[in-house]
């Protein structure tokens, strides 16, 4: 089992802050800085929790140059440091957020103690297993969830009930499911075993409760998920719990095989 990886290495160096050409939208920049993602900055702004220079701002389109005088939650901004991604095994019975009304542990429980601040990249169901992107850039974030990046997310899934290869098949031409359109899923199956089979499922969509609305159309029931690969990146040699950083090098070519 892979050894998780000791944080407390030495910091790098803040990006610079002025490196994309001039003034930007305040939104861009606080994801840029890891604050959050976008869409969650923009409801940050409208609760009156982000200020410039001590004035709270109205709205995410604000240009700025840099975080000078920006706080959130009357906290200074700091730079945007150099992006950096994390494999993790999200183990299953987790949730997918910081905090959960019902008590319920989440993903940053089981995180290392002295984790530097990261996102999930999407999110994956309290029951689903499997891995998890985290990032400390939320553009990086934003763009690897947009399902018009094109990003493969690869599932596999333990079933009760029949279904055939052809009925498989046919999920490269979409299917609708109570009212929701869910784009091409290339499904196979993989064996059976008695009542239960396994199906793998790659898709580029991931909305939410995917391939388990999927496969109860199809007249399945889930017992088990795991999302066994996003991209290039595979959950391979991690165990539940396991995280590790993805090399700088691997992550620049993934960046660069984004649409």
């Amino acid at each position: 089992m892979p050894t998780r990886r000791n944080n407390n290495r030495p910091a790098v160096p803040a990006a610079p802050q002025k490196g994309e050409g001039g003034p930007q939208r305040i939104a861009k920049l606080l994801a840029r800085a890891g604050i959050a993602s976008r869409r969650e900055i923009e409801r940050m702004i409208a609760e009156g929790r982000i200020a410039l220079n001590g004035e709270k701002l109205m709205t995410p389109a604000t240009l700025v140059d840099d975080v000078s005088g920006i706080t959130v939650d009357g906290r200074p901004v700091r730079p945007a440091k150099a992006t950096r991604l994390f494999r993790f095994y999200k183990p299953q019975g987790t949730i997918t957020a910081a905090h959960d009304p019902k008590g319920r542990p989440t993903i940053y429980d089981r995180l290392p103690p002295g984790m530097s601040r990261v996102m999930p990249v999407g999110r994956l169901d309290f029951l689903t297993e499997g891995l998890l992107l985290l990032t400390n850039d939320g553009e990086l974030k934003r763009q690897l969830e947009l399902p018009r990046t094109g990003v493969v997310r690869t599932y596999r899934a333990r079933a009760y009930g029949q279904v055939t290869q052809a009925q498989l098949e046919d999920l490269a031409d979409g299917v609708t499911v109570g009212g929701i359109h869910y784009g091409s899923i290339n499904a196979n199956l993989e064996r059976r075993t008695g009542s239960n089979c396994w199906v793998e499922m790659s898709l580029t969509e991931g909305k939410n409760r995917e391939v388990r609305n999927v496969l109860a159309h199809l007249g399945l029931r889930v017992s088990r998920l795991i999302r066994t690969a996003y991209g290039p990146l595979t959950v391979d040699d991690l165990q539940p719990g396991d995280i590790d950083e993805v090399p700088e090098g691997a992550l620049e070519a993934f960046r660069k095989t984004l649409k």
